[in-house]
C-alpha cells in the first residue's frame, strides 16, 4: 500500500464486497490470521513468565507464587482476550475494520445528539490509539530480543553475540516487511502453526508429569492467595503477568484484514490452548525441580521445556516466530492509520491498494512521517 501526500484523500481500494477483508476458505483465511493476527502474543511464553519471577521483583518459584502467577495468566487470558475482544469488542466493528479508532467512530454516532460527551470520547480515543503505537514499537525489540537471549540457554559464551543478531534481525523484519499483508501471510502462517504446536507438545510433556497444574490454572483462589499472602508484590507481579496478552487488541486492530471469523476460530480452538498448555508446562517444570535447581531455571523457563538436543532448533524456532509477532503490530498500527486520516485524525493523504484481494501494512525503507508503502 502507498500513501503519500496529497491535498485529498483518495482510495484505490480492492474490489470487493466484504469491507477489505481478504477472500478465500475459511481455512485458508485462519491461517493467515495464525500468521499475522496471532504472532505477538502467540510469543509471550518466551519471556512472560520469566520477567514474573526474574524481573526487579524476584519471586521464590515455589508453590504459592507458580500456582499463583499461573492462574493470574490464565484468568488474564480468559478476561481480556477471549470475554473482552473475542467474545465483546469484536463485534463492535465500523464497516469491518476494528481498533480503538473504528470504535470511537462507533460511539461518537452513538452519542452524536450528546455534545458535552463528544471532547472526553476523542481524547479516551486518541490514547488508546497511542497506546496501541507505542506497543507497535516496543514488541519487535523485546520479542526478538528474549529469542535471541534462548541462545545463552544452548552455550553461555554466546552472550555478546545476542544484541548484534538482534539488530541485524530487525533490520530484516521490516525489510520483508513491504512483501505486504497477503504474501506474509500465506508465508508466515504455516511456520507459526509448527511453533503453537510445538510449545504445546512441550507443554504437555511436562503438564503429564505433574497434572495438579492444570487444576491450579484454573482455580481462581490459587490467585486470591497470592494477593491475600502478597498483596504489594502479587500487584507488581501483575504488571508482568500483562506480558502474557500483549498483543489481545491486535486481534481488534486486525480483523480489517481477515474479519472476525477467522481469528475467533483460530484463537479458541488453536492458539488459545497452545499457550496454555505451555504456560501450563513451564509452571509443572519449576514445581518438579528442586528449589535451587528451579531458581536458576526460572531465568529461561520457556527453553528449558526441551531437552538440550532440542533446544538449538527450538531457539532457531522461537527467533522466527518473534520475527513473525511484529506482523500482528504492524499490521494493526497500518489499520489505525488508515482509519486516524479517514477520521480526519492525520493528514490528508493519497491511499493506493496495491494487493487485489486484501488491504495490509507495510513500512518503507525511508521512515519519513507522511510515506508509508507497501508492495504485495
Amino acid at each position: 500500500m502507498n500513501i503519500t501526500a496529497t491535498g485529498g484523500a483518495e482510495a484505490d481500494a480492492p474490489h470487493d464486497a466484504s469491507h477489505g477483508h481478504a477472500r478465500g476458505p475459511l481455512w485458508k483465511l485462519s491461517v493467515g490470521a495464525v500468521g499475522i493476527v496471532f504472532g505477538d502474543i502467540g510469543t509471550s511464553p518466551i519471556y512472560a513468565f520469566r520477567e514474573t519471577f526474574s524481573g526487579h521483583h524476584l519471586l521464590a518459584p515455589d508453590l504459592l507464587h507458580v500456582y499463583g502467577v499461573l492462574s493470574l495468566i490464565f484468568w488474564s487470558m480468559m478476561i481480556i482476550v477471549t470475554l473482552k475482544y473475542v467474545t465483546i469488542i469484536m463485534r463492535a466493528d465500523n464497516k469491518g475494520e476494528g481498533g480503538s479508532l473504528a470504535l470511537l467512530a462507533l460511539i461518537n454516532r452513538s452519542t452524536s445528539d450528546k455534545k458535552r460527551w463528544a471532547g472526553g470520547i476523542v481524547l479516551l480515543g486518541v490514547f488508546a490509539c497511542a497506546l496501541f503505537y507505542g506497543d507497535s514499537m516496543i514488541t519487535p525489540a523485546i520479542s526478538v530480543l528474549s529469542a535471541v537471549e534462548g541462545l545463552t540457554t544452548v552455550q553461555a559464551n554466546f552472550q555478546p553475540f545476542v544484541i548484534p543478531i538482534s539488530i541485524g534481525i530487525l533490520v530484516g523484519l521490516f525489510w520483508i516487511q513491504s512483501r505486504g499483508t497477503a504474501r506474509v501471510g500465506l508465508m508466515f502462517g504455516p511456520v507459526m502453526i509448527l511453533y503453537f504446536v510445538t510449545i504445546a507438545v512441550l507443554g504437555v510433556v511436562h503438564v503429564v508429569d505433574y497434572p495438579s497444574v492444570i487444576l491450579a490454572s484454573v482455580n481462581p483462589l490459587n490467585a486470591f492467595h497470592f494477593f491475600a499472602q502478597e498483596p504489594i508484590r502479587a500487584f507488581i507481579a501483575m504488571g508482568s503477568v500483562v506480558l502474557a496478552v500483549t498483543g489481545a487488541e491486535a486481534l481488534y486492530a486486525d480483523m480489517g484484514h481477515f474479519g472476525r471469523r477467522p481469528i475467533k476460530i483460530a484463537w479458541i480452538y488453536f492458539v488459545m490452548p497452545a499457550l496454555l498448555l505451555n504456560y501450563m508446562g513451564q509452571a509443572a517444570m519449576l514445581m518438579s525441580l528442586p528449589a535451587a535447581e528451579a531458581i536458576e531455571t526460572v531465568k529461561n523457563p520457556f527453553f528449558f521445556l526441551a531437552p538440550e538436543w532440542l533446544r538449538l532448533p527450538l531457539v532457531l524456532l522461537a527467533t522466527v516466530a518473534t520475527i513473525i509477532a511484529s506482523q500482528a503490530v504492524i499490521s494493526g498500527a497500518f489499520s489505525v492509520t488508515q482509519q486516524a486520516i479517514q477520521l480526519g485524525f492525520m493528514p490528508r493523504l493519497r491511499i493506493t491498494h496495491t494487493s487485489e484481494s486484501a488491504a495490509g501494512p507495510a513500512i518503507n525503507r525511508a521512515f519519513t512521517p507522511l510515506l508509508l508503502t507497501e508492495e504485495t
